[in-house]
């Protein structure tokens, strides 16, 4: 019999992870051996490979994309592990392997699974997928007070782990719109780093906006209410600023909402660039809307809230491992598109940070009940993640934060009818763009 030869390249930058509580070996140790409990405890951000024999484990967490690509050679396969389709495409151009590369052969690890692969051969076995991360619903109590305390204590909780770790002459930026989310983040990290005994003078909040953006006239009117005019900074764009293709080639990805948000994403990354060639740290509400399910239903004709409220993590995980309509090539829900906001900061040299994308923010969220609380009621979902956000923010900081109307990222930073002039929302049109980039 032949024997088979197998061969994992792991290209990941170690560096990249952020774990507070173990070493990488340590958490490699925990994702190769250790049961579910093992792995949720591994605190942090991480995507990380693990491997004994012909035995390989991946796992990573929300906010870092892991891709996978089996090549074939004549001694065995090789698995070939990255954060990227085309630093996979690269190695694989390098080795000789490149004709077998295709964007669509790429997996993604789906966040808050352990994916594990055997080297056994042509044909490979499919991967089993375990499940790490399974926050129950219906956990927290009615309390509007209560849950918003909970939620917002779990949020500083994050922000703090990750405050200590910055050396204290970095400044920190928050990305900064105004809205629930980001004003949350903005006076949670006010307050948290008050307690810390760090001065405030390394905050800034930072406002993207295009000619007549509504978003820089909701940031002035949220700090300015809370007389904190001083931390905000505009950063002023222009239409010609967007590169759409760019985009494209960077998220590697060609779904419209995430390619429009991506699009901002890296103009505000760029603009920051070139006035502050050295500023390392940002941080942002990414994952807020996603975890008190606020998305405009009407807007999805395959959603209905009984869909939204009683599937788990629906909105961080799409509809799930195992499910018809699950990508392997991207996962699902904010698993797959939070390259909109992880790769345009690592192409600009950031090192970003969102704190609602942590497990114990999401489970306080997930717990929530939200059938009791809504009803049913559409309108009451949409109303009850400003109102829980805001009780939080009360309760640990004693601010009256502001509250209005959600608004995506992309809408705020230019006038919604530009957007659609600038930014194609046809899907297939931004594929072709995608494809053609492996032509």
């Amino acid at each position: 019999m032949h024997q088979y030869i197998e061969r994992v390249v792991d290209l990941t930058d170690p560096d990249a992870n952020q774990i507070y509580n173990l070493t990488l070996d340590q958490a490699r140790e925990r994702i190769l051996n250790g049961d579910t409990k093992d792995v949720r405890a591994i605190d942090g951000s991480f995507a990380l490979v693990a491997r004994e024999g012909k035995r390989v484990r991946l796992a990573r967490s929300l906010d870092r994309p892991l891709r996978y690509f089996l090549a074939k050679r004549h001694e065995g396969p090789a698995l070939v592990v990255a954060d990227r389709m085309d630093t996979i495409r690269a190695w694989l151009d390098r080795e000789g392997f490149g004709n077998q590369f295709h964007p669509s052969y790429t997996r993604m690890v789906p966040a808050h699974y352990v994916v594990e692969i055997q080297l056994l051969g042509c044909p490979d076995p499919d991967p089993v997928y375990t499940r790490f991360f399974d926050p129950q619903r219906d956990q927290q109590p009615q309390e509007l007070d209560e849950v918003g305390r909970r939620y917002i204590e779990a949020l500083a909780e994050e922000i703090r782990k990750w405050l200590i770790r910055i050396p204290s002459h970095e400044p920190v930026g928050v990305c900064f719109s105004g809205g629930i989310d980001s004003g949350a983040v903005f006076l949670t990290t006010y307050h948290v780093m008050l307690k810390l005994g760090i001065t405030p003078s390394r905050l800034k909040a930072f406002t993207l906006s295009f000619d007549g953006g509504p978003d820089l006239t909701q940031a002035r009117q949220f700090l300015g209410q809370l007389g904190f005019d001083l931390f905000l900074e505009p950063i002023e764009a222009m239409l010609s600023d967007l590169d759409i293709q760019e985009t494209i080639r960077v998220v590697e990805d060609y779904k419209p909402l995430d390619v429009q948000s991506a699009s901002m994403a890296m103009v505000l990354c760029r603009n920051l660039r070139a006035r502050y060639p050295d500023w390392k740290y940002l941080v942002d509400g990414d994952g807020g809307d996603e975890n008190l399910k606020d998305y405009p239903i009407e807007e999805n004709p395959e959603l209905t809230i009984r869909s939204v409220v009683h599937n788990q993590m629906l909105y961080q995980e799409g509809w799930g491992v195992g499910r018809i309509k699950h990508s392997l090539t991207y996962s699902g829900g904010l698993s797959r598109s939070y390259t909109r906001t992880y790769a345009p900061a690592r192409h600009f040299g950031f090192n970003g940070f969102s704190p609602f994308t942590r497990p114990n923010v999401i489970e306080v969220a997930e717990g929530v009940p939200f059938v009791k609380l809504t009803d049913y009621s559409v309108d009451r979902l949409y109303e009850l993640k400003g109102e829980i956000v805001a009780h939080g923010i009360k309760s640990l900081t004693g601010f009256e934060m502001p509250v209005f109307t959600k608004r995506r990222f992309q809408h705020g930073a230019m006038p919604m009818e530009i957007m659609r002039k600038q930014i194609p929302d046809q899907e297939a049109v931004l594929r072709k763009t995608f494809l053609s980039l492996y032509a």
